[in-house]
């Protein structure tokens, strides 16, 4: 796949190189107005002419009506259920590593490759799994962690193993007019101009909210509770000078929505539920279907392991245990901190890594 960015060019030219027969396929998926650099009518046309410069076919296929059910749709609806979303993630999961792949197999191509930071390792049991990029500050490895065995064998990342500075300096030798184009970070179908508040309020009803203390203190109000979420710091409208203050809970049931502000140790908690768990980073006794080995008990990990609750943030260690909540259920678990950390907002992916290896996720 190639988005028109660095990194899918070099990933492109790399394969190239390596004497594989390389055909580039650009996405159309958002049909609305873009200007962060990611679903944009010039991306398609870098990545057509990088494809040119590199001598391989070209192809933009349009996954329009699957993006807007798949990822703009319960982006609108996760905010009006009090979800903080990640479309890029959902992005993946039924977009990028599931209709195209599907598209790919149909073709006849034997795998779908990517400019992600981020590389699949082999493991003697047979399986496969995603583990982090060279380059830790790009490191993407989070935003694939769905990934699972049969996706793992088509799936690969050419520049996993190289710092972006080199992956830039690789595309200047080359001559490719995408050598030095910034990075994309945002939402693809929300304009900078318009904003979020903008695209949400086309969409889902926007209800203001009343803004209290730790101690139920008025200290102001937000226009919309579906913008905010859990952690936030900025553009709640508090009055400055003071302490840094942060959305610690968001009350949507009362009698009038109320976003509660406190410290940063009031986000401090020693345990994180976690849903739609599922381990992917085992083979199947029989290799069938992905599954931990027997030996390990369905949905669960031993000891210590590393979690990730954001795309660019650090991994702290804990332990997966079962939710006694929701005894039975091997797709519900809890994350028990070594050492207090943030909650997590609901919504947002909760994935799990054995050193540097993805083995399993879910969300909070």
């Amino acid at each position: 796949m190639m988005s028109g960015g660095v990194d899918s060019s070099v990933a492109a030219a790399l394969l190239r190189d390596e004497g594989h027969e390389v055909v580039g396929v650009t996405l159309k998926l958002w049909g609305g107005d873009s200007d962060s650099g990611c679903c944009s009518i010039s991306d398609v046309d870098d990545a057509r002419r990088v494809a040119d410069r590199l001598g391989i076919d070209h192809h933009t296929f349009g996954f329009g009506e699957d993006f807007t059910r798949h990822v703009v749709a319960p982006y609108s609806t996760d905010h009006a259920r009090g979800l903080t979303p990640n479309p890029c993630i959902e992005c993946n999961r039924h977009i990028k590593f599931a209709a195209v792949d599907e598209r790919a197999r149909l073709l006849g191509f034997d795998a779908v490759a990517t400019g992600h930071h981020a590389r699949v390792v082999a493991r003697a049991d047979g399986s496969r799994r995603v583990a982090r990029g060279a380059d830790r500050a790009k490191d993407q490895s989070y935003v694939v962690h769905m990934l699972d065995q049969d996706r793992l064998a088509r799936t690969l990342f050419p520049i996993g193993h190289l710092a972006k500075s080199e992956v830039r300096a690789r595309a200047a030798e080359l001559g490719l007019r995408t050598a030095a184009k910034p990075d994309s970070q945002d939402v693809c179908f929300i304009t900078r101009a318009s904003g979020r508040g903008s695209f949400l309020g086309e969409r889902i009803p926007l209800t203001p909210a009343r803004v209290v203390d730790t101690g139920g203190r008025p200290v102001g109000h937000v226009t919309a509770v579906e913008l905010v979420t859990l952690g936030q710091r900025k553009g709640l409208g508090l009055a400055g000078g003071g302490a840094p203050r942060y959305v610690v809970d968001v009350d949507r049931t009362g009698p009038e929505p109320t976003v509660t502000v406190g410290s940063a140790a009031d986000l401090l908690v020693d345990h994180q539920s976690v849903h739609h768990w599922s381990v992917t980073g085992y083979a199947a006794a029989d290799g069938s279907a992905d599954a931990p080995p027997p030996s390990r008990p369905v949905g669960l990990l031993p000891g210590a392991v590393l979690v990730q609750t954001s795309a660019h943030g650090t991994a702290h260690e804990g332990e997966v245990v079962p939710d006694a909540h929701h005894p039975g259920d091997p797709t519900r678990v809890v994350v028990r901190w070594q050492a207090p950390q943030r909650r997590v907002a609901p919504g947002q992916s909760v994935v799990v890594y054995e050193g540097d290896e993805v083995v399993a996720a879910g969300r909070a």
